[in-house]
């Protein structure tokens, strides 16, 4: 599918020194589509040093931030000339549909727009110190080399969160897609290379977290990483950062509630109850995946969610009739079935799928239906830990304050929805709830323009908005003072000191 060699040091694509290949499958169908090539550690600190030696060199550091911003546009004209291509490339890797894929590059192209206009008109921030003679000025300045390391879900949109801000703000990066679907990211790539960017800018190695992504978050001459990804792996990369002190970004996913009351429009919010926790078969850190209903309309709600869950086509990514596809892997699909049998030893009443699908033409995949839990309560591990799969969970509410207890009542705070016809509750509920994003009578969309991230352990720092940005810069102050003058606090004196 691409060519190989699939590492790209210096400016140049390269086989790994010490690191080997590993098979990409097709999680429709469990074929392998791809044969890529892995790095090794010495692969990662060849990556490492050349990001060194060009942000030393000022290859891209002190290019005018025009030239910056002009790249940028040419990434996403080449992005929006190969959308086909690489809209393909991200169904058959992750499995989602190729609906969502264009959507998906759509967003990319838009982010990558959005930084070079933002940083095309960033200037620096005057300060008036109450002194004519003093001029004061805070400037930014490109934080360095930076690691970048998306998951498996989003691979290119959430590469191009962190990639897009990193070259805007004239940092260098060595790039680490998942070992899971690393070809979209590849493929991106190739298209910064033919924009023009300099050599040891952008680096891209891809192997296993324990040994790739371990060497580089270690690395020394690393100044920042940016980290999506699971929890734990968030929790020691930044253990491990700590030891240079090095910079750290976190978004580390949620347990994202969302609350419907009983005078919200019923249809609507069953439509987005379903999108916002079963798009992507649920493998999207801010899925919808805690339905917390109020309980004067619960029994006809979930029921409706049933059936309507119940009728969602499930199948090939490629497939035009699916509308949402398989897990991204064998593994991971394990992994939601044990969550799934876990809700049944603890008590939850399952009312909609908990099983594969009955179609042969979809056993060589790695699907599962959507699934719905009701009677859910706060210490089932099912509503307090992250599924990343088809998996509902319900919980009910009595009062607005019962309501936004529920809705904190979470270790994770990424993201959160609330339905509602009256108003003033619904700003009184999003401003109490402690979550990152906030919808209100929606759920899911997002701009490139604003901030996104989460609180407590959904991460640290922001991407995207002029936040995004800011990650990836580092704030210098200049004091210039103009008429320079003797200041007076020591008095002169004799030019011999005094024994």
């Amino acid at each position: 599918m691409l060519a190989s060699p699939h590492l790209h040091v210096d400016g140049t694509w390269v086989a790994p020194v010490d690191g080997g290949t590993r098979e990409i499958r097709n999680p429709a169908d469990g074929t392998v589509i791809a044969k890529v090539d892995e790095a090794g550690s010495v692969d990662v600190a060849r990556a490492v040093a050349a990001a060194r030696r060009a942000f030393d060199a000022g290859l891209w550091s002190t290019r005018p931030k025009e030239e910056r911003a002009g790249l940028l546009v040419r990434v996403a004209e080449l992005l929006g000339a190969h959308r086909n291509d690489v809209a393909r490339i991200e169904t058959l890797d992750t499995g989602k549909t190729l609906r969502e894929s264009y959507i998906d590059i759509d967003d990319v192209i838009a982010v990558f727009r959005y930084y070079a206009d933002l940083v095309a008109r960033e200037t620096d921030r005057l300060i008036d110190t109450g002194n004519p003679a003093v001029i004061s000025r805070v400037v930014h300045e490109p934080a360095g080399v930076c690691a970048l390391i998306a998951p498996w879900n989003y691979p290119l949109l959430q590469m191009s969160w962190k990639i897009a801000p990193a070259l805007a703000a004239g940092a260098t990066t060595v790039v680490k897609p998942s070992e899971v679907t690393p070809l979209s990211t590849i493929a991106l790539t190739r298209l910064i290379e033919r924009a023009g960017v300099p050599a040891g800018v952008v680096n891209l190695v891809q192997g296993d977290g324990a040994v790739v992504g371990a060497a580089l978050t270690g690395a020394s001459d690393v100044d920042l990483i940016s980290f999506t990804g699971g929890a734990s792996t968030g929790v020691a990369i930044a253990r491990q950062a700590a030891e240079h002190v090095t910079r750290v970004a976190l978004e580390l996913g949620g347990k994202n509630p969302h609350i419907v009351f009983a005078d919200a429009d019923h249809d609507s919010a069953v439509d987005a109850v379903l999108t916002g926790v079963f798009l992507h078969s649920g493998q999207v850190c801010s899925a919808g995946t805690r339905l917390i209903v109020h309980e004067s309309i619960a029994d006809d709600f979930v029921a409706e969610l049933a059936r309507r869950a119940a009728g969602i086509r499930v199948g090939p990514g490629m497939d035009p009739s699916s509308q949402t596809g398989p897990l991204v892997s064998e593994e991971h699909r394990a992994k939601v079935e044990g969550y799934v049998a876990l809700g049944i030893a603890e008590g939850a009443e399952l009312v909609a799928g908990g099983r594969h699908p009955n179609d042969p033409r979809l056993a060589s995949g790695s699907y599962y239906l959507p699934t719905i839990f009701d009677r859910c309560r706060r210490d089932m591990r099912i509503v307090q830990e992250e599924t990343f799969g088809p998996i509902l969970t319900v919980e009910r509410f009595a009062t607005e304050a019962e309501a936004i207890a529920l809705g904190n009542d979470t270790s994770y705070g990424l993201a959160a929805g609330v339905r509602t016809g009256d108003p003033d509750r619904g700003e009184r509920v999003v401003r109490a709830l402690r979550h990152g994003t906030v919808w209100l009578n929606d759920f899911g969309p997002y701009t490139p323009a604003a901030e996104w991230g989460g609180f407590g352990r959904s991460g640290t720092g922001r991407e995207l908005g002029p936040s995004g940005l800011a990650e990836y810069q580092e704030s210098k102050h200049i004091w210039h003072n103009t008429t320079p003058a003797v200041g007076g606090w020591f008095s002169a004196g004799p030019t011999t000191p005094e024994r």
